[in-house]
């Protein structure tokens, strides 16, 4: 009778704390996109996750030429085929040059060339930087969105606005996960 009773009291004080949960705002910690081609084909996907040391990305992709691909995080979540510009361009919250090697540098969006192996396929884990993936000056998920993009040739990390990486092949609208 006494546990009843316990049981009873708990109860309600436990359930409360349920619909504290459901109504709590979320917090996305990652963010998804399904990359496909100008056709549409599926051809990979990316996955960022945010970390006490900023965000991280990690994306798959095939059916690329063999060697090197510039691979950036685009400002707008949108891809439009054939050619993707509705990507807009690279994320950029802090104003800065592209490039990892400009020493006015770099977009948040730039990331390190996605390197192809003899069958098309690649994949490459990195870290992107600052960021976070809702909320704050810096939101990759802000309003209009944000987008992946692999481009047909690779990035010289140097040039502004894109490092010379030329069309867009592969395109993911990153949506919170």
């Amino acid at each position: 009778m006494r546990r009843l009773i316990c049981t009873a009291a708990l109860l309600p004080m436990s359930l409360a704390g349920c619909v504290g949960a459901i109504h709590a705002p979320m917090h996305h910690s990652g963010a998804i996109a399904d990359l496909a081609d100008a056709n549409g084909k599926a051809a990979g996907r990316a996955i960022i996750t945010q970390s006490a040391d900023g965000l991280w990305i990690e994306v798959t992709a095939k059916g690329l030429t063999p060697g090197d691909h510039g691979f950036h995080v685009h400002a707008v979540g949108t891809c439009t085929a054939p050619d993707f510009a509705s990507a807009g361009p690279h994320w950029n919250p802090s104003g800065h040059q592209h490039g990892r090697k400009n020493p006015q540098g770099t977009h948040a969006g730039d990331a390190p060339n996605l390197r192809a192996d003899a069958s098309g396929k690649a994949r490459l884990k990195t870290w992107l930087g600052a960021g976070s993936i809702t909320g704050g000056a810096t939101a990759l998920l802000d309003a209009d969105g944000a987008a992946i993009v692999i481009h047909a040739d690779p990035d010289d990390e140097m040039t502004d606005p894109s490092g010379k990486s030329g069309k867009r092949l592969l395109c993911g609208v990153l949506r919170a996960r």
